[in-house]
């Protein structure tokens, strides 16, 4: 599953949950507890949840990796639950997020228990 803007940004891309609530923290956007939950969710995540770019510097890399995106397997319900909070924030402050699910979202270019980062099909490689 993954969780983005229903509008692209300025590039053109369509940020994911994290970003989302990120912007609207740099913004100064968030209340208190808004702030408060997201410090606590990354605290969460970096506890259970592997940095795909700690396995692979490049995973991410725009010449490499062009649209890179990371997706939570369906059977990730722990880290999944965790999104409920930001997709409040987001709902909170008119941003839109959609769901998006697939069995086959791209090219892997990571993969762990929980997550995988694809490039989706038709982007180039």
């Amino acid at each position: 599953m993954r969780f983005q803007a229903t509008e692209p940004n300025r590039r053109g891309t369509f940020p994911g949950v994290f970003a989302l609530v990120n912007g609207l923290a740099a913004d100064g956007a968030l209340t208190a507890g808004q702030e408060a939950f997201r410090r606590a969710g990354y605290d969460w995540y970096d506890a259970n949840l592997v940095n795909p770019s700690h396995v692979d510097p490049a995973v991410y890399d725009r010449e490499l990796n062009l649209g890179a995106e990371a997706w939570f397997k369906a059977s990730a319900h722990r880290h999944l639950a965790q999104v409920d909070g930001y997709l409040q924030i987001l709902a909170a402050h008119g941003v839109g997020c959609e769901t998006l699910r697939s069995a086959d979202p791209g090219e892997v270019r990571y993969e762990d228990e929980h997550q995988v980062v694809v490039v989706p099909y038709g982007r180039p490689a």
